[in-house]
């Protein structure tokens, strides 16, 4: 017999009163997995209630569902078909009890999709498809159930099945079978039904069959959570549960997001021999060969497989709250061991899950589906939910409520691990022969940067250029930095992946402090799409020059007046899916919070805007 480790997990979904447990039911019966005597003791209920057997009593296990007719719970029960051991977890279907669905459903690695043939595809149905395409369940089979109700019409079977695969073939999913069923009366649940000779695929236990297994989380890169640090005699050990990977005496390992590395002493083991490695899905304590200060949260790696450092990510999200998501809103997330503050900065898109159509939207309305992006307080340690789903999913909470869950993407955003990772050593600071008042006095105005952000044609360059031009008439010691010289010789070792994107802002921006400590006036014009990235620049010229060094300045024109101008035909090509990740189009552009100065060149002519940033520079920078 397999262990529960290596069963396989399905979980039942579908449309309130479409008889998933009844499925259930029947499913354990047929094949013999009921306990001794349960049959009986339903049957004999049932009896005594003076009410027809039902089958979804086999596995409801709460009062208030017998009374009411409908599963509040998600009930797990191991179950086994000719080919393995198999959880099945039949969810709840009622749209009240969607939070219990989401959570029976996340840990599945395959879907039973109920649809009654009478009714076909309803608003609930195609909202649980859209919820395991949401969770990245792939491996769907639909069951259209109660076909005794439609005198097992093979028309009708066609209908349905017709409409179903075209609504997941919007999600990118093709079923692995469509079979027809009556699960009270047992037809092509276990054994093939005679009242549909019409019918020559699966029964319901060969679909569950022709289910794969997902790779084993051993198989993938190490991630261990930190629950909590403990203190035994001398020993501080480090607790958790290993959610993917192995972890081994002598490995060396890095916690994240602090980025402190140490090796693996010893596995801690209680009454018995101490193991000399441990394995995803396995709950331990092991200690270190340095005494490193670690807190909950963190995640333990091997250092050549590391996670995600951010404290920005899209998100796909359902949102269960009566009160909707809004942007600007705190929320909490809990991300495996980490419970954090994050913020909704936008929302990108919401989904109706009826016919799959996307719609702009400023709110995430209950039970809505959104592609969201939430901003933390603090760098996170995370993996995309395409490369490791046991760290990839979270839920969202307030005032302690769960209100939503999500799974994580980091599509357009880097991970920022490398920006904030510092590997030089021996690093001595050297005193300034020259210190920046005595630059200031003779130049006859304070050093510093006019970092200018906004869209690829909102005029960046055009208005940098002109005030460059102007400054230095009056006698300003200025210079700009735009893409062209930077990326010409210091940067022209960088592509434009989002890192690398993100790698050539931070270099502009300590070229741009250096620039700035130096005594010049400093003119970036870059797009600098990422709030994380201007906001390092910042601290950089914080920490070469001091404060009021760094002047944001958001040169702001609407999308589509960009893409009107569009002078070198970047948002054709973009349009048309010859560049990638362009900024605006296919990737994010994080405006300014709270830029010190904002520039409408979609309301004002180039001389305007640069007559309002020259006076802004003489009243900040002029001594």
């Amino acid at each position: 017999m397999t262990t529960p480790r290596e069963a396989l997990r399905i979980v039942i979904v579908g449309h309130v009163d479409h008889g998933k447990s009844t499925l259930v039911g029947r499913l354990f019966y047929d094949t013999g997995s009921l306990p001794e005597g349960r049959f009986e003791a339903i049957q004999d209920m049932c009896r005594r209630r003076g009410m027809p057997f039902e089958w979804a009593f086999l596995t409801d296990a709460l009062q208030a569902e017998r009374d009411q007719g409908i599963t509040i719970d998600t009930t797990q029960v191991w179950f086994r078909t000719p080919k393995r051991e198999t959880v099945i977890i039949d969810a709840p279907g009622h749209k009240q009890f969607l939070k219990n669905m989401v959570t029976g459903a996340a840990s599945a690695e395959a879907a039973l999709l109920i649809i009654d043939a009478e009714e076909g595809m309803r608003e609930q149905s195609r909202r649980h498809g859209y919820l395991l395409h949401l969770l990245g369940i792939s491996q769907v089979a639909v069951v259209v159930n109660k076909m005794d109700r439609v005198g097992y019409s093979r028309e009708r079977f066609v209908e349905v099945e017709r409409d179903c695969a075209s609504y997941l073939s919007g999600m990118g999913v093709v079923p692995s079978a469509m079979v027809p069923v009556s699960a009270r009366e047992g037809d092509n649940i276990a054994e093939r039904s005679a009242n549909m000779p019409w019918y020559d695929g699966p029964t319901v236990i060969e679909a569950l069959d022709d289910f794969h297994p997902m790779p084993s989380a051993a198989d993938l890169p190490l991630r261990m959570p930190i629950q909590d640090v403990y203190r035994f005699d001398d020993r501080r050990i480090f607790a958790g549960r290993v959610e993917s990977g192995i972890l081994r005496v002598g490995d060396t390992v890095m916690f994240s997001p602090s980025n402190r590395t140490a090796k693996v002493k010893t596995i801690e083991a209680w009454s018995a021999d101490q193991p000399i490695e441990v394995r995803a899905g396995q709950s331990v304590g092991f200690t270190l060969d340095d005494q490193l200060f670690v807190e909950r949260g963190e995640v333990v790696s091997h250092t050549d497989s590391l996670p995600v450092e951010t404290n920005v990510f899209r998100a796909r999200i359902f949102w269960l709250d009566e009160q909707p998501m809004v942007p600007g809103r705190a929320y909490k997330i809990k991300l495996n061991t980490t419970s954090t503050d994050v913020r909704l900065q936008s929302v990108e898109k919401v989904i109706d899950s009826h016919d799959l159509s996307s719609v702009a939207g400023d709110r995430v309305e209950q039970n809505a589906v959104a592609e969201v992006v939430l901003r933390g307080r603090t760098m996170l340690a995370l993996d995309e939910h395409a490369t490791n789903p046991r760290m990839g999913r979270f839920v969202i909470t307030d005032n302690y409520r769960i209100v939503g869950g999500g799974i994580i993407s980091m599509e357009g955003y880097p991970d920022q691990r490398q920006l904030i990772t510092s590997l030089a050593t021996n690093i001595t600071q050297v005193e300034k022969g020259i210190n920046a008042e005595v630059r200031w006095s003779r130049n006859g105005h304070r050093g510093g940067v006019l970092w200018f952000t906004g869209l690829s044609g909102a005029g960046k360059s055009t208005v940098a250029l002109a005030v460059e031009r102007e400054l230095f008439r009056r006698g300003y010691h200025v210079y700009v930095l735009d893409g062209d010289n930077v990326r010409a010789g210091l940067n022209a070792n960088l592509g434009f992946s989002p890192e690398e994107r993100a790698e050539n802002i931070r270099r502009v921006g300590e070229a741009a402090a250096l620039f700035a400590d130096a005594g010049f006036i400093v003119v970036t014009a870059f797009i600098s799409p990422y709030r994380s990235d201007r906001d390092r620049a910042r601290e950089a010229a914080m920490r070469v020059v001091g404060e009021g060094a760094f002047h944001e300045i958001h040169i702001d024109a609407s999308l589509a007046v960009c893409e009107q101008r569009d002078p070198k035909g970047l948002y054709k090509r973009a349009r048309t899916g010859d560049i990638r990740d362009f900024t605006g189009i296919s990737a994010p552009y994080e405006a300014p919070d709270a830029p010190e100065l904002t520039v409408s060149t979609d309301k004002q002519t180039v001389e305007e805007s640069v007559a309002q940033i020259l006076g802004y520079v003489d009243q900040k920078l002029a001594n």
